[in-house]
């Protein structure tokens, strides 16, 4: 089911019977009809195994299962929502940054460093995020939070893109993605900013960046 825009920081999810989706906790604003709000303990679609690698990542953010016929609407801590459409694809996003999906996608988790050999470790280190993070694969959409508006980034064989780490949020094709740096190892001491990194992505489809480095 897809999400309807009401504003920058609020959207709509139309549920029919049989239908169910995803949200953070604490995610819902108001509903109209019939609708269920169930904690969800196996993870989303991805199953017990999901459950498990979002608690190995340190991903503890809570899911709750949301079903019935109705209309919900959902935002949290006035943050900018983007929705993203997928067809099939991988959308690669950290687990703080979900606001809702729709439940026919299959939810996993992946370790960054699997991408670039140890830029998930020192992004780990310079972001405050983690390792792992968060796959949605299939057919359905996403709504994503992100400080100050986001704006999408094509990825295109021979053009990459490359984003500060903080200012990242979500990417999905066929994409490789790996760390390099903007000053040299013996001057990033000491520095807690990402600003001497860079996140370079490559391959053909889209990143998506926020406005502002302020963490959720």
């Amino acid at each position: 089911m897809p999400f309807q825009e009401i504003n920058s920081k609020m959207v709509e999810a139309t549920l029919a019977p049989g239908q169910k989706l995803f949200s953070q906790r604490g995610a819902m604003l108001a509903y109209r009809g019939e609708v269920s709000f169930t904690p969800n303990i196996q993870g989303g679609q991805g199953g017990v195994a999901s459950m498990i690698g979002r608690r190995v990542a340190g991903e503890s953010t809570p899911l709750m299962t949301v079903e019935g016929a109705g209309t919900v609407m959902f935002g949290h801590g006035g943050h900018h929502i983007q929705v993203i459409e997928l067809a099939g694809d991988t959308l690669y996003v950290e687990a703080d940054r979900l606001l809702a999906f729709d439940g026919t996608l299959q939810q996993g988790t992946m370790f960054m460093g699997s991408q670039g050999g140890v830029m998930g470790m020192v992004r780990g280190q310079v972001t405050g995020q983690g390792l792992f993070t968060t796959t949605l694969k299939g057919h359905g959409a996403v709504a994503v939070m992100a400080h100050g508006g986001v704006i999408e980034l094509p990825i295109t064989p021979g053009r990459d893109v490359h984003v500060d780490p903080q200012a990242y949020v979500a990417h999905h094709g066929e994409v490789r993605n790996k760390l390099s740096t903007a000053v040299g190892w013996r001057d990033m001491v000491g520095r807690g900013s990402g600003e001497a990194f860079q996140l370079e992505l490559s391959g053909s489809g889209a990143v998506y960046v926020q406005a502002s480095e302020e963490k959720l």
